[in-house]
C-alpha cells in the first residue's frame, strides 16, 4: 500500500478508536465543570433566611410582631401550615407542571414564545414557580441573559430541595406592593390573619398581586386590585378549581381598603422572648390574657402614683419557670416607657431577707422561733438603723422578717458572711452589682441585707421562684418547647427544703395590706408569701410573692432613678401585687392549683449566741432612758409627735406613765404624747409581773 493510502487507514482507525473516547473525556470535563461551577456559585440563599418574626402566646394567640433587619415585613413559610386550597390554586395558575419539571417547563417556555410572537407583545414569560424562586433571590434586569441564568439557577434549587422546600421560599419572597414580601405578610397586613383559612377572594387576590404588585396594590389602586383578582377567580372556576357560582361570590366583594397594622402586643415581653434564642418565630410561654390584665393594672397604678412614674411586673410558674406575663413598662407613653424595667438592675431594698434568714436556718445558726436583739449596734464602722429609726429589743426571727426589721438581718448576714451569701445569689442566677465607693469592702457587704447592691426584678423572679420550689434555683424559660426540660434542669440549690418552707411559712404571715383579709380566711383565695422593699431615698418600690404556683414580682418608681419621698413598697407596690396575684389565680388555674409544698426534712435547731436564754431579771428600759430631757414642743410649726416606748424584756411589755397605762398605734407599738411640760416616770412590767422605771423630764420650752 502507498503512502497516502496508508494515512487514510490509519486515519480511519484513529477516528474509529479515538474520538469516542475524547468525547466521553469531554463530556465528563463538561459534567466537572458544571459541577465545580455549581460549588463555587451556589444559589443566593441569604434573602430567604433572614425574615420577619412573629411572637405568639402559649396558645398561639398573636402578640407582636417584628419586621426583617431591612425593614421589610417577610415571614418564613411553611407550607403544611397554608391554607391547602390556596396552595392547589396557586400552582395551576402560575405553573400547572410545578410538580413534574425540574426547574424549566420547555413546553410551557415554548407556548409562552408562540402566543408574544402572535400578540406582538409578551404575553407570559413561561418562568416556572422555581425559575420566579431563582429571580427573587437574585433579582437583576430582565433579558435573554437574566432568563439563561434563571434556568440554571431553577436547576440548581430543584437539585437541592424538595418541591415543597422551593415553594416555601417562593411564597416567602413573593412581592406583595411596598414592604410586603411573601403570603404570610400579605394576609396579615390585608386580611388581619395568618393564611392557614384563606376565603375565595382573598386566594384570588393573593395570586393576583404578585403579577404586578404595585400596580394592584388594594390599599392605593382598589380598582385595578378588584379587576385582577376578579380574573383569577374567573380563571380558577374554569380550571374547576372553584365550584360553579363561586367567582360570581367573589367578584360581589370590596377588596380590603387598607393595610392593616401588624400585632403589637407585649412589648417587652414579646421582646424578651424573642432574644432568649434564634431569631424565629416563637410560641413563648406567656398567657395573653393575663398580659393584658397586667398591663391594665400596672397602667391604671401609674396614673394613680402620679407622672413620671412608672410600673413594672413578671409572673412565673415555679414548676417550669415558665414566665407567664412580663410588663416591661405602664406605657411606652411615660417617660421612660420605651425601657424593660424589669431588666433594669435596681436597688431591691429588703427583698432579700428571706434567704439572709433561710441560709441562717441552712447553718443552723437561727431558727423561727429564735430571739435576737434589735438595738443600735455598729459592724466594723457601718451602722444600719430601721426603716422607722425605731428598736424592738428582743424579737423573734419570724417577726423580724414579718416587719422587715433591719439590725437582725444585718446581724444574721454578719454570721452567714457577705461573700458567701453574695456568691450563692450569683450562682442562682441573681449576681449582685455593687456600685459605690464610699464604704469599705465589709460595710458594702453588709449593705446587701437592706438592698445595698442592683438586681433586676427577673432575677429577684428566679430566687423566689427557688424559695418555692424547694430552694432549688433555675434559669427563667420564655419559649414553651423549653418548659418540658425544665423539669429535668437539676438546678442550683439555693437553700434546703426545709428552710424554704419555713421561709414560706413566716412570709405567710406577714400582715396583709390594708383593706386585704389574710389568704387563710378567704375561700378559693391564694396563699400569698410575700416580702416588700423600698430602697434607700425612696427611689423603688418593691413587692414580691410566691403565690401558689407562681411567682409574682412588681416594681413601681421612676425610670430615671429619681427618688419619690415617703413612697414604700408596702404602700405602693403590694396592693398592686395582691391585685395581680388575684388575676394570675384566675387566668391560671390550668397550671396547677395553689398547693402547699411539704417536707419531712425537719430544720435544724439553733445553737450557740443567737439563742435568747430565758433568765430571771426584769424588763430593760431601751427608749427613754434614766434621766433624758425629751422635747415635746413643736418642731418646724408642727406638733410634736408621740414618743414611741421600746424596751426588751420577757413575753410582751405593759408600759405605764406615772401608773396610767400608755395607748398603742396602729403597728402595736406603746405611745405617749405628754400634755404638759414636767417630770414623769415611765413604767415597763412584763408577763411575770417584774417591774422597771425610770425617770425623766419633758420639756414644751427652752430653760432660762
Amino acid at each position: 500500500m502507498d503512502g497516502p493510502g496508508r494515512l487514510d487507514g490509519l486515519w480511519t482507525a484513529f477516528r474509529g478508536v479515538r474520538w469516542p473516547k475524547r468525547l466521553l473525556a469531554g463530556l465528563a470535563g463538561l459534567f466537572a465543570a458544571v459541577l465545580l461551577l455549581d460549588l463555587v456559585f451556589p444559589p443566593p440563599l441569604t434573602r430567604a433566611h433572614v425574615n420577619s418574626v412573629l411572637v405568639t402566646d402559649r396558645m398561639g394567640k398573636p402578640l407582636r410582631a417584628f419586621a426583617a433587619p431591612d425593614g421589610r415585613w417577610r415571614f418564613a413559610v411553611s407550607v403544611e401550615d397554608l391554607d391547602p386550597a390556596f396552595i392547589d390554586a396557586l400552582v395551576r395558575v402560575e405553573d400547572k407542571r410545578f410538580w413534574n419539571h425540574h426547574g424549566t417547563d420547555w413546553f410551557g417556555m415554548i407556548r409562552a414564545a408562540v402566543d408574544s410572537a402572535a400578540a406582538g407583545h409578551v404575553v407570559s414569560g413561561g418562568s416556572t414557580i422555581t425559575m420566579q424562586t431563582a429571580r427573587m433571590l437574585e433579582p437583576r434586569a430582565r433579558n435573554i441573559g437574566s432568563k439563561l441564568i434563571e434556568i440554571w439557577r431553577a436547576n440548581q434549587l430543584e437539585r437541592r430541595f424538595t418541591k415543597e422546600e422551593i415553594l416555601e421560599i417562593y411564597l416567602t419572597l413573593t412581592p406583595y406592593g411596598g414592604n410586603l414580601e411573601g403570603v404570610r405578610a400579605a394576609s396579615w397586613s390585608y386580611f388581619g390573619h395568618e393564611a392557614d383559612r384563606l376565603s375565595s377572594d382573598e386566594i384570588s387576590l393573593l395570586i393576583a398581586l404578585p403579577q404586578s404588585p404595585e400596580v394592584r396594590r388594594p390599599d392605593r389602586r382598589p380598582q385595578q386590585a378588584r379587576k385582577a383578582r376578579d380574573w383569577v377567580a374567573k380563571k380558577l372556576a374554569s380550571y374547576g378549581v372553584f365550584a360553579q357560582g363561586e367567582a360570581e361570590e367573589v367578584a360581589a366583594l370590596p377588596v380590603p381598603p387598607v393595610r392593616l397594622d401588624f400585632p403589637d402586643r407585649a412589648w417587652h415581653a414579646a421582646d424578651a422572648a424573642l432574644s432568649s434564642g434564634p431569631r424565629e418565630d416563637v410560641r413563648s410561654t406567656f398567657d395573653a390574657g393575663l398580659q393584658a390584665e397586667l398591663e391594665r393594672i400596672a397602667l391604671t397604678r401609674a396614673e394613680r402614683e402620679g407622672q413620671d412614674v412608672q410600673v413594672s411586673a413578671i409572673v412565673v410558674h415555679v414548676p417550669t419557670r415558665a414566665v407567664r406575663a412580663l410588663v416591661g413598662s405602664a406605657s411606652r407613653d411615660r417617660a421612660g416607657g420605651w425601657i424593660d424595667l424589669t431588666n433594669r438592675s435596681r436597688s431591691p431594698g429588703s427583698t432579700l431577707k428571706p434567704f439572709i434568714y433561710g441560709l441562717a436556718f441552712d447553718d443552723g445558726i437561727a431558727s423561727a422561733d429564735t430571739r435576737v436583739e434589735d438595738l443600735p449596734r455598729q459592724f466594723a464602722g457601718y451602722q444600719p438603723e430601721n426603716f422607722d429609726r425605731m428598736f424592738r429589743g428582743d424579737v423573734r426571727i419570724s417577726d423580724a422578717l414579718q416587719h422587715s426589721l433591719n439590725i437582725p438581718a444585718v446581724l444574721m448576714l454578719d454570721r452567714i458572711g457577705a461573700e458567701r451569701f453574695s456568691a450563692q445569689l450569683a450562682m442562682a442566677g441573681a449576681r449582685p452589682r455593687i456600685s459605690g465607693s464610699g464604704a469599705s469592702g465589709h460595710g458594702a457587704g453588709l449593705a446587701l441585707a437592706l438592698g445595698g447592691a442592683g438586681l433586676t426584678a427577673r432575677e429577684l423572679a428566679i430566687l423566689y421562684s427557688a424559695l418555692g420550689d424547694g430552694g432549688i434555683a433555675k434559669p427563667l424559660v420564655w419559649r414553651a418547647e423549653e418548659e418540658r426540660a425544665s423539669y429535668e434542669d437539676a438546678g442550683h440549690r439555693l437553700m434546703s427544703e426545709a428552710s424554704s418552707l419555713e421561709i414560706l411559712r413566716i412570709l405567710q404571715g406577714s400582715p396583709a395590706p390594708e383593706g386585704r383579709m389574710p389568704g387563710s380566711l378567704t375561700r378559693d383565695a391564694p396563699q400569698i408569701a410575700f416580702k416588700t422593699g423600698t430602697s434607700y431615698g425612696f427611689r423603688d418600690a418593691w413587692a414580691a410573692a410566691v403565690s401558689g404556683d407562681h411567682v409574682v414580682v412588681v416594681w413601681i418608681g421612676r425610670a430615671d432613678g429619681a427618688p419619690r419621698t415617703g413612697v414604700t413598697g408596702r404602700d405602693s407596690a403590694l396592693p398592686v401585687l395582691f391585685e395581680m396575684a388575684d388575676r394570675v389565680s384566675h387566668h391560671l388555674r390550668d397550671d396547677g392549683e395553689a398547693r402547699a409544698r411539704l417536707t419531712t426534712e425537719r430544720p435544724k435547731k439553733a445553737r450557740g449566741a443567737q439563742r435568747n436564754l430565758s433568765q430571771d431579771r426584769p424588763p430593760e428600759i431601751l427608749f427613754p432612758p434614766e434621766g433624758a430631757e425629751l422635747w415635746a414642743g413643736p418642731v418646724n410649726g408642727q406638733p410634736g409627735r408621740p414618743f414611741v416606748l421600746a424596751g426588751r424584756g420577757d413575753g410582751a411589755l405593759s408600759w405605764f406613765i406615772d401608773g396610767a397605762p400608755t395607748p398603742l398605734d396602729d403597728a402595736g407599738s406603746p405611745i405617749w404624747q405628754p400634755r404638759q411640760p414636767g417630770f414623769y416616770q415611765v413604767t415597763a412590767v412584763d408577763a411575770e409581773g417584774r417591774t422597771s422605771r425610770v425617770r425623766v423630764r419633758v420639756l414644751t420650752e427652752n430653760p432660762a
